[in-house]
């Protein structure tokens, strides 16, 4: 007699948006997979009949993304090429009501704090003993660390307070654990990650505890590199560039969101600082540590911007020589304060503004990557691409800077430090040879 046989769930976890939803995905599955539930990041095998989709919500553009893959997965749903679908993240939290009545079809919606949530409907229970475990969505080699939940910043066109609430530090003890655990996994660089990385610690400690975290961090033998994302220039507190000097394992690197250089933008988006104080405060950095590369992220668009706001912005950057640079075009967002303004710039000149201040930055990239030839790095291998590795240097982030394209006959192990020297540069790669 022929039994029948019930098929093992399998869930697939798609991500969308920022490293910090990426670490929330790594969390979820850590947990799942702690109680026996076969759990898999961007399944391309589609072996799975669950999906939990963890979205965005920032700008417009990653919330059409967002809602795009909800209704590819609810059309599998459909055809009955899955059982289930569950949706996370801050659209989901923003947007949960209006979500439920327009896509009925999804099984539920959960917000960004509702892990416990999701684990019921699993039944499966939380388990704090695994605080900083998880599946890691990254290679082996590199890990994001989110340090911190939350903002209490104001900035007039930012909705992420509203998706993410309050700032929250976690304590320093755990985050050295998990770089412990996640060092005895492989993993050789964490990108400190947050809302906002330079007020980690006002209310746990009730002062500024970033420097003292990094200390920790560099502590634990095995990590090589430590790299620091999303600092908020305004009050900056500069015992962060002491002891990155200080310490070899903390990367010479900071992304340093600035959004804006002319002074009516920068009020009008509650940045709390103006141009002459970023100015200001580049040149103490650069003093401190010369070769130190600087990231920032700008806003084009925004309501109110001239033409003459745009020019100041392209006679700031090549004044100031950024590193690395991402533009963003100004997305009109419910219940910021900028959303009272008039959203008078049509998106077409949005994007001509952003690729106007890219066309700046592509030339200082060049001529920076220039200076490089002949100079030789440590470098992170990667990956292999097409017959190629391809690393990065300590003033290279994941994703966001630049590769190194590595020359070599012989087999390079992936995950591992090479000295190669730059034989060519190019906008935003360069070329070189083992040493």
């Amino acid at each position: 007699m022929k039994t029948k046989t019930i098929k093992k769930d399998k869930v697939n976890i798609i991500t969308l948006g920022c490293s910090k939803n990426m670490v929330d995905s790594e969390v979820l599955s850590g947990q799942l997979l702690a109680n026996d539930i076969n759990t898999v990041h961007e399944n391309a095998k589609k072996d799975h009949n669950i999906v939990i989709i963890n979205t965005c919500g920032f700008i417009d553009k990653a919330k059409e993304e967002s809602i795009n893959t909800i209704l590819d997965n609810v059309e599998l749903k459909k055809k009955g090429r899955l059982d289930k679908v569950y949706v996370t993240g801050c659209l989901s939290e923003r947007y949960k009501n209006n979500l439920e009545t327009e896509i009925p079809e999804v099984d539920a919606f959960f917000g960004t704090m509702e892990l416990p949530l999701i684990l019921k409907k699993f039944e499966a229970d939380y388990k704090g003993e695994l605080i900083g475990e998880r599946l890691l969505a990254t290679p082996q080699h590199y890990a994001y660390m989110k340090i911190s939940e939350g903002c209490n910043r104001t900035c007039s066109f930012c909705a992420i307070p509203l998706m993410r609430g309050g700032h929250v530090s976690r304590p320093i003890e755990s985050l050295v654990d998990e770089a412990k655990r996640l060092v005895d996994r492989g993993v050789k660089e964490v990108m400190l990650i947050a809302q906002e990385l330079t007020y980690y610690g006002l209310d746990i400690y009730k002062k500024r505890a970033l420097p003292k975290l990094m200390n920790a961090l560099a502590d634990v033998k095995g990590l090589e590199w430590i790299r620091l994302h999303y600092a908020y220039p305004s009050k900056f507190p500069m015992e962060i560039i002491d002891v990155m000097k200080e310490r070899d394992n903390i990367c010479n690197y900071l992304d340093m969101p600035l959004q804006h250089a002319s002074n009516n933008m920068l009020k009008a988006m509650k940045r709390q600082i103006t141009r002459e104080e970023m100015e200001e405060l580049v040149y103490a950095i650069r003093e401190c540590i010369p070769d130190i590369c600087l990231r920032t992220t700008l806003i084009a668009g925004f309501p109110g911007e001239t033409r003459d706001d745009v020019e100041e912005l392209k006679t700031f950057l090549q004044k100031m020589r950024f590193d690395r640079v991402g533009t963003f075009t100004y997305s009109h967002e419910e219940d910021t304060s900028a959303h009272q303004l008039e959203d008078n710039i049509p998106a077409e000149e949005k994007e001509e503004r952003a690729q106007e201040i890219m066309e700046v930055q592509q030339e200082i990239s060049l001529e920076k990557n220039e200076e490089k030839v002949g100079k030789t790095f440590k470098v992170l291998v990667d990956k292999k691409e097409a017959g190629r590795y391809i690393g990065r240097t300590e003033f290279d982030s994941v994703e966001v800077d630049n590769e190194v394209i590595i020359n070599c006959s012989k087999k390079l192990p992936i995950g591992e430090f090479v000295n190669v020297k730059i034989t060519k540069a190019y906008d935003y790669d360069l070329e070189g040879e083992i040493v």
